[in-house]
């Protein structure tokens, strides 16, 4: 049967095995149709193949639905139920019907559309919280998700590169029609150098077990809020190469949409998140060129609806537009900045963490807190109270070093940083001062403060946070604190956190 046809059989409610008691409506991307009934969700996929995805048979569609089936009800078993058959008996289509098999479709819960990620982002109800929530949830994911000898070695740089090249190769008839040549090529040039460039950084992700069987689509569209719980869904079945990679690909998808829909406040909050309950920051090394990927990879997807005959005038017209965006998005995270450094400094509930990631969401900037980095190197889990050896002068040595050493990876990639510590004397403040001075980077140091009475105020009262820190500790902290000298005072700028702090800090966004 014609899909055409098919597509018109199953908007149908004489077609479905249960009651339909609404308007059938029926969502199209370019590779599957989806038919929303009231209690279910059914999808068909489209007999296409693109070379990267092959449905060209029913046998390949059978055999890749069962296959989202069983990977996708690992992460969302809420919403996947079955693969049934389509059938076709005197004339009438019906799905686990009696007589001849013409096809196959996924059986899902149907779950209400204004609860996807993508929908509450249109809608203004998507908030700070959802994306804190949703980078721990993506970190516990990538934790628990499988690698072994065979997905690791799709982090050669081989199979990566070939995977962005076949993007370039199959977009290659769209340049003059909705990306300019000159972008194309400078697209492609910047993943041509990363990857002969900086070839130990993929050797190293691939190492350290960064190369997992990861989501492979994971954006706005394929995340929801439902039963009270952030679900992601519609994992890439269809290619490994999709699927198996760096974590830093899947966590690209999410920033770049964000970033694409101009809220990279958002995207900041997911990535940071991600990073700190995962410890991955030499993860951003790579980011660059996976951001580039993925925008371009949205890109190549709404370029082929365009040649589909089935898409409305204003959907060609939709895709045509958001194409466009993309590959400029793509070309955009090829165009690399020079980063700035700011040390947070202060005493325990100056403040520090509050202005260090308002500063972050404004600039975009990369927050790495000492507290995160201290647990992650003592095996500890970011929601456990560490115990005494997590604080001992050893600890705090090896601490800091690992702080700086991480800042000064993420500042030399272009990063703006934030190091978020005490920071309270010199020989913990000049290692940072050098590398500013060596790699020409601006440098900020903020000093945080407020009344001790403030402080430990804010302290009892503080709740869900990675710190262990008491007001306790407050005064054995000022008698360690050494004051800022000459040449440090040069970089310091003083924040009264109990005094509009926001108002103090407006220079950095300037």
């Amino acid at each position: 049967m014609e899909l055409s046809n098919l597509i018109k059989q199953l908007q149908n409610t004489n077609s479905y095995p249960h009651v339909v008691e609404t308007t059938i409506k029926v969502i199209q991307t370019h590779i599957s149709a989806i038919f929303l009934t009231g209690d279910y969700a059914y999808k068909i996929k489209k007999p296409v193949n693109f070379g990267f995805l092959d449905y060209s048979s029913m046998e390949k569609r059978q055999h890749f639905l069962n296959q989202e089936l069983t990977m996708n009800q690992a992460i969302a078993p809420d919403i996947y139920l079955d693969v049934l058959p389509i059938t076709i008996q005197n004339e009438q289509v019906k799905i686990g019907g009696e007589g001849e098999i013409i096809d196959y479709v996924l059986k899902m819960n149907q779950f209400p559309q204004d609860s996807l990620f993508i929908n509450l982002f249109l809608a203004g109800k998507l908030e700070k919280h959802h994306l804190e929530e949703l980078g721990k949830i993506v970190a516990e994911f990538h934790k628990n998700t499988k690698t072994d000898d065979y997905i690791r070695s799709f982090g050669d740089i081989e199979v990566i590169k070939k995977s962005i090249d076949e993007n370039y190769e199959i977009t290659d008839k769209y340049i003059g029609i909705i990306q300019t040549k000159e972008k194309y090529q400078e697209t492609k040039n910047f993943t041509d150098s990363y990857f002969k460039l900086k070839q130990d950084y993929f050797r190293k992700r691939k190492q350290e077990n960064k190369i997992r069987e990861c989501h492979g689509d994971l954006h706005l569209k394929n995340i929801c809020l439902w039963n009270n719980k952030i679900q992601l869904f519609d994992r890439i079945e269809f290619n490994e190469e999709f699927r198996y990679v760096d974590v830093m690909c899947d966590v690209a998808f999410t920033v770049m949409d964000l970033d694409a829909r101009n809220r990279q406040d958002l995207s900041n909050i997911f990535l940071n998140t991600y990073l700190e309950h995962t410890g991955d920051w030499q993860g951003l090394q790579v980011l660059p060129v996976y951001l580039s990927r993925q925008a371009y990879v949205r890109a190549k997807v709404n370029s082929i609806i365009l040649d589909d005959p089935n898409i409305s005038q204003e959907n060609h017209q939709k895709a045509q537009q958001e194409a466009k965006n993309y590959y400029h998005l793509a070309w955009k995270y090829t165009q690399q900045h020079q980063g700035k450094i700011i040390i947070m400094s202060g005493l325990s509930g100056s403040g520090k963490t509050t202005v260090a990631k308002y500063i972050a969401e404004k600039i975009n900037g990369i927050l790495i807190r000492s507290d995160a980095v201290r647990k992650h190197l003592g095996n500890v889990s970011l929601d456990e109270t560490g115990n005494s050896e997590l604080y001992n002068e050893e600890m705090n040595q090896k601490t800091y070093e690992r702080l700086i050493k991480l800042g000064e990876i993420v500042a030399k990639e272009g990063f703006n940083l934030i190091l978020d510590a005490k920071f309270d004397r010199h020989q913990l403040r000049k290692p940072v001062i050098e590398i500013a001075k060596k790699d020409n980077i601006f440098l900020t140091i903020l000093s945080c403060y407020a009344p001790v009475e403030i402080l430990s105020d804010r302290l009892s009262k503080r709740k869900g946070d990675i710190s262990d820190a008491t007001s306790d500790l407050l005064q054995q902290q000022k008698n360690n604190i050494q004051d800022f000298n000459e040449e440090e005072m040069s970089y310091v700028k003083k924040i009264d956190t109990t005094n509009n702090w926001k108002e103090q800090i407006t220079e950095f966004f300037r």
